[in-house]
Order: structure tokens, then sequence, then C-alpha cells
């Protein structure tokens, strides 16, 4: 859609001022090679409104008709599985164990997760705010179910979408749900959250009010904590943070970018994997801490959230009657679509 190649510009143009960026030392790449992309930068002014992604912008564009979207024929195999249900199906079978670490984080089963989405494009980024779409689509490949109910609605044409903290919460929920299996326990069962728990975590990870993130969300229903020493931080970790000019981003942390020849050991950026690459959709990339750039432009150090989730031995209980309770929009379920697989 024109809205689509539009939005598309945008980010390119923000892409090719980040590539001018960057510290002395050339970062090295992630656990898989990186795309040659610059680092993206989803828009809003700080983390209260990092979902905001260039909403001005947006704003000029003419709203797009939901009544014209049409379900399309959803690239399921013959058991009804997306390609990242069909590239995980070993590991919830338990015919593929995933190996946990010393503590027993979630660590390990985040780092699966990310490892099952294609590269290839396939899996793009769409978010719009004229019109707002909390109705049909909360940034996810698609549904993401807790207790029978759909927790976060995929886009309803099938069409893969999604957008940076909507993707990270769907990583979220598919690793907590694999831990669980791998474990012997009920997939539907963090730490004894109901729906509306698990529904009000979204919209801290979200962030619909002052003082949301991630870690909120995950520390709020003692599912883990929140990091604050950055040498602390783990690969499969959650990260949301600002950025200069006006932006910001929620990821999956994969590792600390070191200018060693500069000022050893000094931390200059990230690599990571989310939603909103430039061109790919799903990908994963590498930003870099604003002091660390020639103009300035960058990730505000300061303004950087980390929520790190647990072992389920170190769980802790919750009194939902203390945890703040958002209603920035309501749980609606979706209209039920039956995805055909996709002929050959």
């Amino acid at each position: 859609m024109k809205s689509d190649r539009t939005f598309a510009l945008i980010w390119s143009s923000l892409a090719a001022l980040v590539i001018c960026t960057g510290c002395t030392q050339v970062p090295v790449g992630a656990s898989r090679p990186l795309p040659g992309i610059a680092p993206s930068s989803a828009g809003g002014p700080n983390l209260l409104s990092q979902r905001r992604v260039l909403s001005r912008e947006k704003e000029k564009e003419p709203g797009r008709r939901r009544s014209t979207y049409t379900p399309q024929v959803y690239p399921v195999d013959e058991r009804g599985f997306s390609p990242v249900d069909a590239a995980l199906a070993r590991a919830f079978a338990r015919e593929e164990v995933v190996t946990n670490d010393e503590e027993g984080a979630l660590n390990p089963f985040v780092l699966k997760v990310i490892a099952a989405y294609p590269l290839d494009g396939s899996y793009q980024y769409h978010c719009s705010w004229n019109p707002r779409e909390y109705d049909i689509y909360n940034g996810v490949t698609q549904d993401q179910w807790y207790r029978g109910q759909v927790v976060a609605k995929a886009y309803p044409d099938g069409s893969r979408c999604s957008y940076c903290c909507g993707f990270t919460f769907e990583v979220f929920v598919r690793a907590m749900k694999l831990r669980n299996v791998q474990s012997g326990l009920d997939p539907d069962d963090f730490n004894g959250m109901t729906f509306n728990d698990l529904f009000n975590a979204l919209q801290f990870w979200y962030i619909e009010g002052k003082g949301d993130s991630e870690a909120r969300a995950v520390t709020s229903y003692g599912l883990g904590r929140s990091v604050t020493d950055f040498e602390a931080a783990r690969p499969g970790d959650f990260l949301s943070y600002s950025s200069t000019p006006s932006g910001g981003h929620a990821v999956v942390f994969l590792g600390w970018l070191r200018d060693d020849a500069a000022t050893p050991g000094k931390i200059t950026g990230f690599k990571y994997f989310s939603s909103n690459l430039s061109g790919n959709g799903l990908g994963y990339a590498q930003a870099h801490f604003s002091d660390c750039t020639r103009n300035g432009h960058g990730v505000l150090r300061h303004y950087v959230n980390i929520a790190h989730v647990g072992a389920i031995k170190d769980y802790r209980p919750f009194n939902r009657v203390q945890i703040i309770q958002r209603n920035a929009y309501a749980p609606t379920q979706p209209t039920h679509v039956l995805y055909l697989p996709e002929t050959k």
C-alpha cells in the first residue's frame, strides 16, 4: 500500500542519518551475521511514547479503511502451523531440549524463540495511528493466547506484520510457554497470572502510562527483576530505550558493543533483535549511544530500561490489589479467521 511505502521511505531516511554515526571501532557481529542495515529508531519523544512511531508523519497520511481488509491465505502447513510454529514444533514437543543456563532464567528460551523467525522480509513492520488499530491489532505476528483468550491480536489479514513492543511481547509469551512445556508445567500458568493480569502486564510492556516498561511488567508480577547495572544484562533480556532525535524502541537485547581502542571496556552501544528494521521487518541490528556518535544522535544512555525474567523457582508472590491497573484499551477478542494452507 502507498502508506506502507511512505512509511518505509521515512524509516530509510532515518536509517541513513544513523548510519553516518558510530564509534571508532567497527562493532562485532551478533550471534548471526547482522544485515547491512543501520540501527533503527521507533518514534516518540521519550519512553512513555515509544509505541507512537512517527505518529506525526503517519497522521499526515490518509487513513486506511478497515472495511477494505480481506483475510488472505496464510502460509501455514498441513498442521496449521505458521513458519515460526513449525520451527519451534520439536521444542514444544520436547523432542528438542533447550539447555537451561545456570540460573534457570528465561533467556535461553528467548534466544530459541527469536531464532525461529524468518529473516527474508516476510514478517514486515506495520503500525498505524490513523486510524488507531488497538481493536484489531496489537503488534504481534499471530494471535497470542493465554488461558483460552487472545491477549494480543495479530493483524486480521494474515500478513504477520508486527511493531517493536508487540513483537517483544510475543517473544516473551512464546518463551514463557516453551519453558513451561519443557518443565512439565501448564503452558498457561505464568506465576499464577490470570488473563487480566497478563493483559495489564501487556499495557505496562507497551508503555501506556507513566513509569511503564517491560521491567515494570516483569517485576510487578513477580517474574524477575529490573537490570540497572549494564554489566549484568544478558542476551535474551528485554530492553527499551529513548533516543535523540526524539524516538524510542523495544528490543531483545543480545550484547554490548565496546570501544576498546579508545576507552578499554567502555560500552558504546548494543546488539539486538526486533521488529521495524528498515525494509526487513524482523531481524538483527545494533544501536549506539548518543555520546558515542559524531553528531550526538543515538540512544540516550540514561533512558534505557532492561527486564530480566528469572527462574521459575525464583518467582515471587504478587498482590494484584497493589498493582496499578491500566485501561488504555479493552481486551477485545478478534473475529475468528480460518487460515488455509498456502497452495503450492
